[in-house]
């Protein structure tokens, strides 16, 4: 087998948050997403029963998913494992929702984090994240001098946002984040300004931004396909938050249409990754 890419929608982004229309059901959800042509979903382990409803429809339908979780100590993790012992999944997505001052009161966290996921036989990504352990990117850092094989789950808008990078991004400040790339085993989709937490994909005055994130995903993926074996398995998840995440007028109705930015993140993703294969192909 050759290394994959799957693309997945976040269960979180299809939901609307609309003051004058109902959510969609969970069922719609799946169907949206199952017939658009994502490879599965971003599914929330916290509630077993809408764990368990969501992973049923997406295993009946060949679909897969990664378990996403927000333990507050080493045994918070414990019942995500058990869930996903039971329910599967292709790796647990943590936001550590814990926010030391220090370094080393870091350490007694990832240790067991990662000493209950090795007894699991569980892949578990710590995803970088403003308002987490993970919030600022020179900690950030250091946490991987203490831990260089600590696998992340990129998600470089909160970093881009967080230092409010100067534009256009200095050579120093892309090596500090494809430092972060290339310790990253999955990808968190979003397109941030330095001033703004998510923007449109298709309005014009975001380009710059749109062609940034596409510079950093190209690299990331480069680095995973140096670094994993020959039939791993990336994943992408697109995730394009509702509101407050998206950007509103004064009526709270989105400026943009996030399902269909999502769809073209997917396309626009997937494209990158068929380039890079062939490239790396012609090179063999």
């Amino acid at each position: 087998m050759a290394q994959r890419l799957l693309i997945l929608q976040s269960l979180w982004a299809m939901e609307r948050r609309l003051a004058d229309q109902p959510e969609w059901p969970l069922l719609t959800q799946l169907t949206m997403i199952r017939d658009a042509g994502f490879d599965g979903a971003g599914v929330r382990f916290v509630d077993p029963g809408f764990a368990t409803e969501a992973t049923g429809f997406l295993r009946d339908h060949g679909l897969t998913w990664q378990a996403q979780c927000y333990p507050r100590t080493v045994d918070d993790l414990k019942p995500v494992l058990d869930l996903v012992a039971r329910l599967g999944a292709d790796h647990v997505n943590l936001q550590p929702d814990v926010r030391p001052h220090r370094l080393e009161e870091c350490i007694p966290f990832l240790e067991g984090w990662r000493r209950l996921a090795d007894q699991a036989g569980v892949p578990v990504h710590v995803e970088t994240h403003r308002d987490r352990m993970t919030t600022d990117l020179f900690f950030t850092l250091r946490l991987l001098d203490c831990f260089p094989d600590l696998r992340l789950t990129a998600d470089l808008s909160h970093y881009l946002l967080g230092r409010e990078f100067a534009w256009p991004v200095d050579d120093a400040n892309h090596a500090l984040i494809h430092r972060i790339l290339d310790h990253a085993w999955g990808i968190h989709g979003r397109i941030a300004s330095r001033e703004q937490i998510q923007v449109s994909l298709r309005f014009p005055q975001h380009q710059g931004w749109v062609g940034l994130f596409m510079g950093w995903w190209d690299h990331a993926i480069r680095s995973w396909r140096r670094r994993a074996g020959p039939d791993a398995v990336l994943t992408f998840l697109c995730e394009l938050g509702p509101p407050p995440y998206a950007i509103t007028g004064p009526d709270g109705a989105e400026l943009s249409d996030r399902w269909q930015e999502a769809l073209l993140m997917k396309d626009t993703v997937r494209e990158l990754w068929r380039r890079i294969e062939a490239e790396d192909g012609r090179l063999t």
